[in-house]
């Protein structure tokens, strides 16, 4: 996809260092130098172990760069202050279990956001949150609480209460992993659907970053590759590109 002069940079990272969620004194990744502009699909791929879930939440604000500067739409991150909250609220994090709370139902986990950012009443909140049910086939299990639905489902429930406040880039850990073939048809379909612009949004192409344990299920979706390997993250291109390579990361991601 072309960019116009004007394209708003979206992720802005700078001699970036992460550190690892379980102590943040740990470096997994360093001098990352990375640039997202509004409407890209990333997909970065790594094996276990490589810091794709720390890289992940660092990205999504929950922990600072442990050197390095990061923006999100030109503001510093992270953002913990309320009177720059909303620049942070134009991202939605999907964790890769879901992160939901037991206590509430789908639905309720799914208004959470808007009760919380927006002071909404439950009958407000629950006919926003409408739509989001019908357009990720979870109506059936809105009064459900998380425990009494599949790993399948409750994934799906975490996208939902991510997309509620409509955001502008999403930013997804692992949407794949443990999900059986017809859930990950799913995720591949909507998730392009987003990119490109999904009546929920008002047909606005969202700003996406994935990470992953294989880049080859995405090489019909995401228009940038990356790979976390051994500290640093490697800017791979397009699938194109990636075809054309011989790094041996490359290889040892693609291998059969």
């Amino acid at each position: 996809m072309e960019r116009s002069p004007q394209t708003e940079l979206a992720i802005e990272m700078r001699g970036v260092a992460v550190g690892a969620l379980r102590d943040q004194t740990l470096v997994v990744v360093e001098e990352i130098n990375w640039q997202v502009f509004a409407t890209d699909y990333w997909v970065i791929a790594g094996l276990q172990g490589a810091g794709k879930s720390d890289f992940l939440m660092m990205t999504g604000g929950l922990m600072p760069p442990l050197a390095g500067t990061y923006k999100l739409f030109g503001e510093e991150m992270p953002i913990f202050e309320d009177a720059r909250l909303k620049q942070r609220l134009r991202m939605g994090l999907v964790f890769e279990t879901g992160q939901l709370f037991n206590q509430l139902t789908v639905a309720e986990n799914i208004a959470l956001p808007l009760r919380y950012h927006q002071n909404l009443g439950k009958p407000e909140a629950r006919e926003r949150v409408q739509p989001i049910l019908e357009a990720l086939e979870l109506g059936p299990l809105a009064d459900s609480t998380p425990g009494a639905i599949g790993r399948n489902w409750q994934k799906r429930v975490g996208l939902a209460r991510a997309l509620v406040l409509k955001p502008e880039l999403l930013v997804v850990d692992g949407p794949l992993t443990g999900l059986d073939l017809r859930h990950i048809s799913w995720w591949q379909r909507f998730l392009n659907d987003l990119s490109r612009g999904h009546p929920l949004l008002e047909g606005k192409p969202m700003t996406m970053v994935v990470t992953a344990a294989d880049l080859r299920p995405w090489k019909d979706s995401a228009r940038h590759f990356a790979i976390l390997k051994e500290k640093r993250l490697s800017i791979l291109g397009s699938w194109s590109q990636i075809e054309r390579g011989s790094q041996e990361l490359v290889h040892e991601l693609l291998a059969t």
